[in-house]
């Protein structure tokens, strides 16, 4: 049987996400917790799978995981809660043997930016240029066998009194991308770079322009959404929901 898990925790705690030898990070101390309980033997032979492996530094509302395993999906359920410190399981569902939660439907991600004097009209009027299908080359980090177009479905842009918060929906990311879209549009409200200049880096994406690097402690990923429901303790969903307040309180 193969189950997947859905999860939350604040980057500050941990080394990284990726699994690391020794290393206290997102991934190794879920691979343990599940070892621990006699759930998996190790990752290699319970095909254990991340929906994503987040950036040091960012945190999440909403990740997800997969293994398998010979257990009951109840016998999981009643031991989540106990959990960890660090990292809040709230979601379980059973999947299908080839279920791997990379291939998900649409992702969100938040990111909050410190509005400070930044030019907001600017900024919301320039965020638009970002949606759709285009080449990111621009605002990745480079990795040879990966396909740098990608489409960002849509970004929502809300605030209040300290922040301007961006809220980003793709089925998937590039390494960076949203820190990098992130540091033009913040060049921009600083009026250090007109939206023609992101508009050229975009449709030249074999010249490289670099617009810098937001920090990653502000970007929260927010949700994973797959065709079909968890169950949800509700206990520690409400635990999960708190975190944001946490996260952005360090900022």
């Amino acid at each position: 049987m193969r189950v997947a898990l859905k999860f939350a925790y604040n980057s500050k705690n941990f080394n990284g996400y990726a699994r690391q030898p020794n290393i206290k990070t997102v991934e190794q101390e879920i691979i343990n917790f599940l070892i621990k309980n006699d759930y998996i033997k190790d990752a290699k032979t319970s095909t254990f799978r991340s929906a994503s492996r987040t950036d040091k530094g960012v945190s999440a509302l909403s990740n997800v995981i997969a293994f398998s395993g010979d257990y009951s999906t109840s016998n999981i359920y009643n031991t989540i809660s106990d959990g960890f410190l660090d990292i809040i399981i709230y979601g379980i569902a059973e999947v299908n043997e080839d279920f791997n939660p990379r291939y998900a439907k649409l992702r969100q991600y938040r990111y909050y930016l410190i509005k400070n004097k930044l030019n907001v009209k600017k900024i919301i009027q320039t965020s638009n240029i970002f949606t759709g299908l285009q080449n990111f080359s621009n605002f990745t980090r480079a990795e040879e066998f990966r396909n740098p177009v990608r489409s960002i479905e849509n970004i929502v842009i809300s605030e209040n009194k300290d922040f301007l918060i961006f809220d980003f929906f793709a089925q998937n990311f590039l390494w960076n991308q949203i820190r990098r879209i992130i540091s033009a549009l913040t060049k921009v409200g600083n009026n250090k770079i007109e939206k023609e200049e992101i508009a050229k880096a975009l449709d030249n994406p074999n010249k490289k322009v670099d617009f810098g690097l937001a920090p990653a402690e502000p970007l929260i990923l927010i949700d994973i959404f797959y065709n079909f429901d968890f169950k949800i303790d509700y206990n520690n969903f409400k635990k999960a929901k708190l975190l944001e307040s946490q996260i952005i309180s360090n900022l």
